[in-house]
C-alpha cells in the first residue's frame, strides 16, 4: 500500500542527478494533494515570483534526489521549499489585497494531504503491530522450511507478492519476498536478480487493484473517482502485466533445489487478532465511502481505535497469560518455550505509532504543498493543456505511465487528479493502472524496486532490471490491451 509503510525501515526512493530531468520535471511541475485543488485568481506562471518558486522547488527536489549521497533526510529540504513558495504566494496575494484567497488555498491542500496522512498512518500503525507480533517472520519461516525448487520459489514468491499486495501494500510485500529469495538463494545473483524482478514486478501489479495497495489507488479511490468494488475490473489487466514477463523469465531459471533452511518463529499473543482487526478496519474504512458518503479516513481512524482497545486488553491481561502458559509448559517440561516467555513485553499501540515513517509523511506534507503553491501559481493549467488537450486521453494515460518509470508514480497520479481532465470513467481506470505498474518497467520507478535494490545489493541492480525491460514492457502492453478490451464499455462513461 501505501505505499511507504514502515514494517520494514527503507529509506523513500532516491534518484541520481544522471537521468534525465525533462521527465521528472514534467511530473512534479503537477504535483497537488488531490482532484479538488484551488486555482489562484491570480496567474503568476510568467512573472519573477513564478520562476523563484519554481527554482526553488527544483534544488529542494534535487537534494532530495542526493539523499544517499549527502545523507540528509528528504524532508528538510521540502519542508523548507513549502514555507518559502507559500511565503511568495502570500506576499504576492498581499500586495494585490487578496490575502483571504491565499489562506483559502492553503487552507483546501492542507486538509485534503491530512486526510491522506492520517490514513497512511494508520496503516502504517497496523503493519509494524503484525511485524512486532512477527507475523511476517512467521510467514518467511513456513516458506524457508518448505524447501521449494527455484521454479517453485520464483513463482511462489511473485504470487504471494501479487496476492498480499493489495492488503499490505507493494513496498512491504516486495521486502518480505525479497527476504525469502536472497536467504534461500544465497549467492546465486542471477536466480536472485530474476527472482526480485518477478517480486516488483508482482507487487506493482497486485497493488494497482485495490485501494490499499499503492498510494497512488489510494488518492483516486478518496477522490470519489473510482469506487472501491470498481477497482476490481483491474484485476485481470494486473494479473496479465504480472504472468506475461513471469511466464517468459521462468525458462531462464535452473531446475534445481536449495538446501532447505530451518527457522522456528513463533507468533507472539495477539497476532492473529491483529491481523483480523487490520481486515475489520479496512472493512469499516470502505462502509464509512460507500454506504455514508463520508471520508475513509473516518474508518481507518476507528479502526486505530479497536488497536487501541485491543492493545489495553493485551496489556490487562498479560499477566494471567503468562502465568498459564508457565503452568502448561512446566507440565511439558518445555524449557525453550519457558525461557520464551522471560522476553515477553506487553503491546504498547503508540509505540507502534511512533515507528511510523515520519519522514516520509513529512516528505510527503512537503513535496505536496510545495506543488500545490506551484498548481495555485497556474503552472498546472498549463501542464493540462499541454497533455490532455494536445493529446488523446489514452496516449497520455499511457504516456505517463512510462514516464513513471523515472519519476514516482504518486506525483503522476497527483498530477492527473488535481487536473482533472474530463475523462470516461474507463480512462480514469487506466491511469490508475498504468500509474500503478509502469514503475515496473525500470528498477527505480517504484518504492519496491528500490527498496528491494537496496535490500538484495549487488545481486538485484538497475542495469540487471533493465536488461528484461523489453519483457517487462510486453506486460504492461498487454494489460492496456486487456483493460481497454474487456473494460470498453466504461469508456464510454464519464464521470
Amino acid at each position: 500500500m501505501l505505499t511507504q509503510c514502515a514494517s520494514f525501515r527503507r529509506p523513500w526512493p532516491s534518484r541520481r542527478w544522471s537521468r534525465s530531468l525533462v521527465p521528472i520535471l514534467l511530473a512534479l511541475l503537477a504535483f497537488s494533494p488531490s482532484a479538488h485543488a484551488v486555482t489562484g485568481s491570480l496567474d503568476l506562471t510568467s512573472t519573477g515570483v513564478g520562476f523563484f518558486a519554481l527554482f526553488i522547488f527544483v534544488i529542494a527536489y534535487a537534494l532530495v534526489m542526493s539523499e544517499e549521497k549527502i545523507h540528509m533526510r528528504k524532508s528538510k529540504p521540502v519542508l523548507v521549499a513549502a514555507g518559502i513558495i507559500w511565503g511568495l504566494i502570500g506576499w504576492v496575494y498581499v500586495q494585490s489585497g487578496l490575502s483571504e484567497d491565499a489562506e483559502h488555498a492553503f487552507r483546501i491542500t492542507l486538509l485534503e494531504f491530512t486526510e491522506l496522512m492520517l490514513f497512511l498512518l494508520v496503516a502504517m500503525t497496523y503493519i509494524n503491530a503484525m511485524e512486532e507480533r512477527r507475523v511476517f517472520d512467521a510467514l518467511r519461516s513456513w516458506m524457508l522450511r518448505k524447501g521449494f525448487s527455484y521454479l517453485s520459489l520464483f513463482w511462489l514468491t511473485g504470487g504471494l507478492a501479487f496476492v498480499i499486495s493489495p492488503i499490505a501494500d507493494n513496498l512491504t510485500t516486495a521486502l518480505l519476498m525479497c527476504a525469502v529469495v536472497t536467504k534461500v538463494a544465497e549467492g546465486d545473483k542471477r536466480f536472485i536478480n530474476l527472482a526480485c524482478i518477478n517480486i516488483v514486478v508482482g507487487a506493482n501489479a497486485g497493488g494497482a487493484f485495490s485501494p490499499f495497495g499503492d498510494i497512488t489507488t489510494l488518492m483516486v479511490w478518496q477522490a470519489g473517482l473510482v469506487e472501491f468494488q470498481e477497482f476490481f475490473s483491474l484485476f485481470v489487466p494486473s494479473l496479465v502485466n504480472f504472468l506475461i514477463p513471469a511466464v517468459i523469465m521462468s525458462f531462464f531459471i535452473k531446475n534445481q533445489k536449495p538446501e532447505s533452511l530451518y527457522e522456528e518463529v513463533y507468533l507472539k499473543r495477539g497476532a492473529r487478532r491483529i491481523v483480523a482487526l487490520f481486515l475489520v478496519t479496512v472493512a469499516t474504512a470502505v462502509m464509512c465511502h460507500v454506504f455514508l458518503h463520508l471520508p475513509p479516513v473516518l474508518g481507518m481512524m476507528t479502526g486505530l481505535g479497536y488497536l487501541q482497545f485491543f492493545g489495553y486488553y493485551l496489556r490487562r491481561s498479560l499477566p494471567r497469560s503468562l502465568e498459564r502458559k508457565r503452568e502448561r509448559y512446566s507440565r511439558r517440561g518445555d524449557s525453550k518455550k519457558l525461557e520464551q516467555l522471560g522476553s515477553v513485553v506487553p503491546f504498547d499501540v503508540f509505540n507502534r505509532v511512533a515507528r511510523a515513517e515520519w519522514d516520509t509523511l513529512l516528505f510527503f506534507y512537503g513535496v505536496v504543498m510545495c506543488v500545490g503553491g506551484l498548481g495555485f501559481m497556474g503552472y498546472l493549467g498549463l501542464l493540462s493543456d499541454a497533455l490532455y488537450t494536445g493529446w488523446n486521453a489514452t496516449w497520455a494515460n499511457i504516456a505517463l505511465g512510462i514516464i513513471s518509470a523515472v519519476v514516482d508514480n504518486i506525483p503522476v497520479m497527483f498530477a492527473v487528479l488535481t487536473m482533472e481532465p474530463e475523462m470516461s470513467h474507463g480512462h480514469w481506470l487506466l491511469i490508475t493502472l498504468t500509474a500503478g505498474v509502469g514503475g515496473s518497467l525500470m528498477s527505480i520507478g517504484s518504492a519496491a524496486g528500490v527498496a528491494v535494490m537496496g535490500q538484495a545489493r549487488g545481486s538485484y541492480t538497475f542495469m540487471g532490471h533493465l536488461r528484461w525491460a523489453p519483457v517487462i514492457l510486453l506486460g504492461y502492453i498487454a494489460s492496456i490491451a486487456t483493460h481497454l478490451w474487456l473494460n470498453a464499455h466504461a469508456f464510454t462513461v464519464f464521470n
